[in-house]
C-alpha cells in the first residue's frame, strides 16, 4: 500500500491506538499530522515516527480538545500546514482522542468533560476540516466509538447527565454519540459526497483510559479488565482500512469492527436522533451553516 500522496490527521496520537495508526500510515508513506495535549509527548511521538522510515512528512500540533477555542486554532494550524505543502486537501481525519471521568467535571467552556472531548471535539474539528476533506479525491472521517454504546440512550433533557452524573453512563452516551454523529454526517453530506464517515469499534484494548483520575477500586477493576485486551495494533489496522480502502466509498454500513461491518444498537442507527444530535451539537459549538 503506497500512501505517499496522502495526508491524515489523528487526534490522541501520542500513544495507544492513535500512535499505532500513525505508525502504520507513516510506514505506508503517508503524511501524518498528529494531535496531542502534551507538548513533551508530541515532540517524542514526532521524533519516533520520523525515525521509522526517515519520514519527513510527520508533524504534531499541541491542542486541548476540551476547549473549543483550541479546536478552532487547531483547525487553522492544520489549514496553514497543508497550505505550506501547496495543497488544500486532507485525505482523512481520525477522531481518536477520548477521556473517561469518574466524577462530574466541567471544562472552562462549562461543558461536561467527557461530552466535550469525546463528542463535541470530533464534531467541531470535523466541521473545521470539512472543506479540506471535500477537496481530496476521497475524504474519510473515522471516529473511534466503542461497544460501550450498546445499552446507552441519550437523555435529551440532560444529555450531559449534569443533574445525576454517572461516569460510566456518560462514557457510553458519548460513544453512542460517536455513531450518531457519523450517521448524521453521511446524511448531511449526501450520497454524492466524496467524503464518507465511519465509526470504529476498537474492541477491548490495553489502554490506560480507566486508570486516570479514578478511585483505587475502579483502577483495580480496569487493570483486571484490560489484561484480557488486545494490543493497539489490532484496532489501528481496522482504522487504516477504513481510511484507505477504496471499496468503502459506497458502503452503507456506518459501524465497523476488525475491518468488518458490525450491527450497531438500534439507538445508534436512529436517524431522527442523529439529526437531533447534529442540531444540538451545532448549538453547543456556536456554529450554524
Amino acid at each position: 500500500m503506497d500512501l505517499s500522496a496522502k495526508t491524515y490527521v489523528i487526534t490522541g496520537a501520542t500513544s495507544g491506538i492513535g500512535m499505532a495508526a500513525a505508525e502504520a500510515l507513516v510506514r505506508a508513506g503517508a503524511g501524518v499530522i498528529g494531535v496531542g495535549r502534551s507538548a513533551e509527548r508530541c515532540r517524542a511521538a514526532e521524533a519516533h515516527l520520523r525515525g521509522l522510515a526517515l519520514a519527513n512528512n510527520v508533524r504534531y500540533v499541541v491542542a486541548d480538545l476540551s476547549l473549543q477555542a483550541d479546536i478552532h486554532r487547531l483547525g487553522e494550524q492544520i489549514k496553514e500546514m497543508l497550505s505550506s505543502d501547496g495543497t488544500t486537501a486532507l485525505d482523512g481525519l481520525v477522531n481518536n482522542a477520548g477521556v473517561f471521568t469518574y466524577w462530574l467535571t466541567l471544562t472552562p467552556d462549562g461543558v461536561e468533560t467527557q461530552w466535550a472531548v469525546n463528542h463535541l471535539a470530533p464534531f467541531l474539528l470535523t466541521w473545521e476540516l470539512l472543506p479540506l476533506l471535500k477537496a481530496a479525491p476521497f475524504g474519510r472521517v473515522v471516529t473511534v466509538s466503542s461497544g460501550s454504546h450498546y445499552g446507552a440512550r441519550l437523555n435529551w433533557a440532560d444529555p450531559q447527565l449534569r443533574r445525576r452524573y454517572n461516569g460510566l453512563q456518560a462514557y457510553g452516551n458519548t460513544k453512542l454519540a460517536n455513531v450518531l454523529f457519523s450517521l448524521a454526517l453521511n446524511h448531511h453530506l449526501g450520497t454524492d459526497s466524496t467524503v464518507r464517515a465511519f465509526a470504529a469499534d476498537p474492541g477491548l484494548v490495553k489502554t490506560d483510559i480507566g486508570m486516570k483520575g479514578t478511585p483505587a477500586l475502579v483502577r483495580w477493576i480496569w487493570q483486571i479488565r484490560r489484561s484480557g485486551g488486545t494490543s493497539s495494533d489490532v484496532p489501528a489496522r481496522s482504522i487504516v482500512f477504513l481510511l484507505t480502502d477504496p471499496s468503502l466509498h459506497t458502503a452503507s454500513q456506518v459501524y465497523w469492527k476488525d475491518s468488518l461491518p458490525k450491527q450497531a444498537s438500534r439507538e445508534a442507527l436512529d436517524v431522527q436522533s442523529a439529526a437531533r444530535l447534529w442540531e444540538l451539537s451545532e448549538k453547543m459549538c456556536g456554529i450554524k451553516e
